[in-house]
């Protein structure tokens, strides 16, 4: 004890100190597990993103346009491209008219379209809700990846699954509570980016799961060091933490603190949710997955488990959409396995009775034009950001719908226009959270996902 005769001005800064650390050290553990009260019932408990990153095209995909086909080989009329912008205008010459490279049908009893190269999601046709003039405000990759994200085109703001995760917490304690998983020739544009915590302290961003047998980054205790070794040291290492805690009032050594607990958790529970020989060979089957193989179809399988699990929000990515050239061909290659993984994971979810707590969201950052463009070969197609599609399921979504009308061509909307804002405030909105309230505090001003824009979707609330 200090008497009070002797207390001079570095003995006070100190103990003052170490008072409010420990103030401090208890908010920000506290804060951690407790999440925001919610601003009206939730419909939603978690999210599946299946990111189909590079661009899919929605006029192979999900959208009939007779005229496309009629027209197929002719110049487009320049009024309709006069002033915009399209990402390697010089590789297009002339304009001409791409025609479809699938039929189209109607299905279910909704009717929603989709096209021969979605066989499998025609059983499903009556659980989703089809957008068909989505757009966003950049044709580069890059910038509209972090922007159908973060709701920003320049990195550094937090991803819409930090968001999710700061207002809502987690309900899994052996999980993280935000991962990501990625399919395809190479890794997402931007991946830090479009899965981070931005200025919202780093224990909401997203955890990456790599393929292989080891999916996450030195999570496997090293060899000849024993259970209780690891033990002691991870009881030491926390100590330390907490010490420094106390000290500083650091949020991020409360996430680093959180980060070693959760770890030494997962080395028991990651092994046992990664382990695909306790599912069925009737579901292996149905996603395509195959045990101890990476791809989409193990992916989808894996994000089924992981929000059995609790954890909030996983982002699906496939990387191969991106069909300047030869998109026939690439198509032919990628759509098997991607309507059939897509369509298993409905139908996994509906069956165990979670599509009404799980929103599963499919798109990408953007769509293409009906112009082809020729890429040193056959044809492909060029970056749209005025029209895309995304399907939406579950999650208090009313499916069986499509909502949004393009031009004869499928250049422009026409009517029922959305953007990435509105598709940000609709997910919010179906897990109880008012995107105008849900702000966070950073260099002086509140910020939010949908920055000053944004309105929830209607038509999609059941």
């Amino acid at each position: 004890m200090i008497s009070l005769d002797r207390l001079n001005r570095r003995c006070f800064l100190g103990t003052t100190g170490i008072a409010l650390g420990r103030m401090a050290l208890a908010s920000l553990l506290e804060a951690e597990v407790t999440p925001r009260k919610l601003d009206f019932p939730a419909r939603a408990k978690s999210i599946i993103y299946l990111f189909m990153e590079g661009g899919p095209s929605q006029l192979d995909l999900f959208v009939n346009k007779p005229k496309l086909k009629t027209m197929h080989g002719e110049q487009i009329p320049q009024s309709l491209i006069a002033g915009k912008k399209f990402a390697f205008m010089e590789t297009m010459g002339a304009p001409k008219i791409l025609g479809p490279t699938a039929e189209f049908a109607r299905h279910g009893q909704s009717g929603n379209v989709l096209s021969s190269r979605l066989p499998r999601m025609a059983a499903v046709a009556d659980d989703i809700a089809i957008l068909n003039a989505v757009k966003t405000t950049n044709v580069n990759h890059s910038p509209a990846m972090v922007y159908a994200h973060t709701g920003a085109i320049v990195p550094g703001r937090p991803s819409l699954g930090a968001w999710l995760v700061y207002g809502l917490g987690s309900e899994s304690k052996d999980l993280p509570a935000f991962v990501a998983m990625q399919s395809g020739p190479r890794g997402p544009r931007n991946a830090t980016d479009i899965w981070g915590s931005g200025f919202l302290p780093s224990t909401y961003q997203g955890v990456p799961f790599l393929s292989g047998p080891q999916p996450i980054f030195d999570l496997k205790t090293p060899d000849g060091i024993s259970a209780a070794t690891q033990s002691r040291a991870l009881e030491a290492v926390r100590d330390l933490n907490r010490r420094r805690l106390e000290l500083t009032g650091d949020s991020e050594v409360a996430t680093r603190i959180s980060s070693y607990e959760m770890a030494f958790r997962m080395q028991t529970s990651a092994p046992e949710l990664m382990d695909l020989s306790r599912e069925s060979k009737e579901t292996l089957d149905l996603y395509g997955a195959v045990a101890g193989k990476a791809g989409f179809g193990t992916n989808c399988l894996l994000a089924r488990r992981l929000v059995e699990r609790g954890v909030r929000c996983v982002q699906v990515y496939h990387t191969d959409w991106d069909h300047h050239g030869n998109i026939e061909k690439s198509l032919d290659k990628i759509c098997p396995d991607v309507d059939r993984a897509s369509a298993a994971l409905v139908l996994d979810l509906k069956q165990r009775g979670l599509l009404d707590q799980t929103l599963v969201v499919w798109g990408g950052e953007f769509g293409r034009t009906p112009m082809s463009q020729k890429s040193d070969g056959a044809p492909g197609r060029n970056h749209q950001i005025d029209a895309y599609t995304v399907w939406m399921a579950g999650g208090g979504i009313k499916g069986g719908q499509t909502t949004g009308e393009t031009d004869d061509l499928g250049l422009m909307p026409a009517s029922g226009s959305v953007d990435v804002h509105d598709l940000h405030a609709t997910i919010l909105h179906q897990f109880g959270l008012d995107h105008t309230r849900l702000t966070y505090r950073f260099q002086g001003r509140d910020f939010r996902l949908t920055d000053v824009a944004g309105n929830v979707i209607q038509k999609l609330v059941a």
